[in-house]
């Protein structure tokens, strides 16, 4: 048992510089049975690269198709070489350090959920009759930055939360999980608090207190420009890796509600149960356009949309 443990540990744990935000950011103990050395963090994946071409208007570099896939397009034709280097668009600009095609785990050496408050299932909050995840939700054994098929939603601190996750998704790994997903009102009165202000942790915006305010978008960043046509390609699992963005479930200490749940604001969007394809409270790089805080919403969106910045947490009815 003890050997499988060290083989999710060595697959799974951070592979980059975050890692160390990471350990800081957990309190709870790790299973003392667990060898530490077992989560040592391996060298970084580099995101592949080659000349640059152009394909379908995108930029793009020459690179093997085998390496060009999930959230990037071959195209042939374009390239010198074999015909197994194509196109491969759109191209990364910044030099990630970043493997798109690994799906790996940085949260697969976490504790266990923390206790939940009295009538609430384990990392939960209560608040009212209900309960709420105290930490925006990952998901048991699965990446974090890429779409993934219906797992179990888990509320864990220090984790890399569920981004690319549709609000059917969110729904279904809420459900796996004894839960269900918020509904607007729960949303709004678990982060708004019980004396209904802007934002979780007050009537006035505190900048920095909540992960809220990336200077520049990470797809910017990433495909090193700002033409429109980059807002189509949200879907690489490497914006969510760029640096001082997506931040570790309650590493944002003031961030925090009434009633004890975290990142409600900022980090992540969070898909409630509306019909109609509603998520809140803004992300990284924005929690101002939509409204402020709590009262921020997107509703421009299907169900069946997600993208990097799309998160989820769930509800529970209190015992």
């Amino acid at each position: 048992m003890k050997h499988a443990w060290i083989l999710l540990c060595l697959v799974g744990c951070r592979d980059d510089a975050s890692s160390i935000a990471h350990d800081a950011a957990i309190d709870a103990p790790v299973d003392a049975s667990v060898d530490a050395a077992a989560c040592a963090i391996p060298d970084a994946a580099i995101a592949a690269t080659g000349p640059t071409c152009t394909a379908n208007a995108l930029p793009g570099a020459c690179i093997a198709t085998s390496e060009c896939r999930d959230s990037r397009s071959p195209v042939a034709g374009q390239c010198a070489g074999p015909s197994t280097v194509q196109c491969c668009t759109p191209r990364f600009a910044d030099g990630i350090t970043c493997d798109p095609n690994e799906q790996r785990d940085p949260n697969a050496c976490l504790p266990d959920e923390e206790p939940g408050d009295p009538g609430c299932p384990a990392g939960m909050a209560r608040v009212d009759a209900f309960c709420v995840d105290r930490y925006e939700a990952s998901i048991a054994g699965h990446s974090p930055y890429h779409p993934q098929p219906v797992g179990r939603a888990v509320s864990k601190r220090g984790a890399v939360p569920q981004g690319n996750i549709s609000q059917v998704e969110a729904t279904a790994a809420c459900v796996a999980a004894g839960k269900r997903l918020c509904t607007d009102d729960e949303w709004l009165r678990a982060c708004r608090g019980p004396a209904s202000t802007t934002y979780p942790y007050g009537a006035t915006r505190q900048p920095g207190v909540c992960n809220d305010a990336r200077s520049v978008h990470p797809a910017v960043e990433l495909y090193g420009t700002s033409d429109a046509w980059i807002y189509s390609h949200l879907d690489s699992p490497c914006l969510g890796q760029e640096a001082n963005g997506l931040a570790l479930t309650g590493s944002h200490a003031g961030c925090v509600t009434a009633e004890g749940a975290f990142d409600m604001m900022g980090n992540l969007h969070e898909w409630t149960a509306d019909p109609a394809g509603t998520f809140r409270g803004g992300f990284y790089v924005d929690t101002k356009l939509n409204g402020d805080g709590c009262l921020y919403a997107t509703t421009a969106h299907a169900a069946s949309y997600g993208d990097y910045s799309t998160g989820f947490r769930c509800c529970a009815n209190a015992q």
